[in-house]
């Protein structure tokens, strides 16, 4: 599994246009082959920030999905961030 996750930083006052210029893109990732889901979300603490969540079931599932993707031009720059992927060898239930 392979799951890529991390935070962009965009100006405050448009972090919402620049979700809301994903929304396609998530809708269409979410039914490729091997997503097991994905998200832009608006960080509900810090103003500019963007939280971006992906899961597959393989690392080439991304590959070929962005591949065919045609993602959106941003709807504002994003000033800094740190998103990276990570390969997951076993996961369980939270708490357990």
């Amino acid at each position: 599994m392979l799951i890529i996750a991390g935070k962009e930083y965009v100006a405050p006052e448009h972090r919402d246009a620049f979700v809301a210029s994903y929304a396609d893109l998530v809708r269409r990732a979410r039914k490729a082959p091997g997503c097991l889901d994905v998200a832009v979300s608006a960080d509900p603490i810090e103003a500019g920030r963007v939280n971006n969540f992906e899961r597959w079931e393989s690392e080439e599932h991304p590959a070929a999905w962005r591949a065919v993707a045609a993602a959106p031009t941003p709807a504002t720059e994003v000033s800094d961030g740190d998103v990276m992927p990570y390969e997951i060898s076993t996961s369980r239930p939270p708490l357990s």
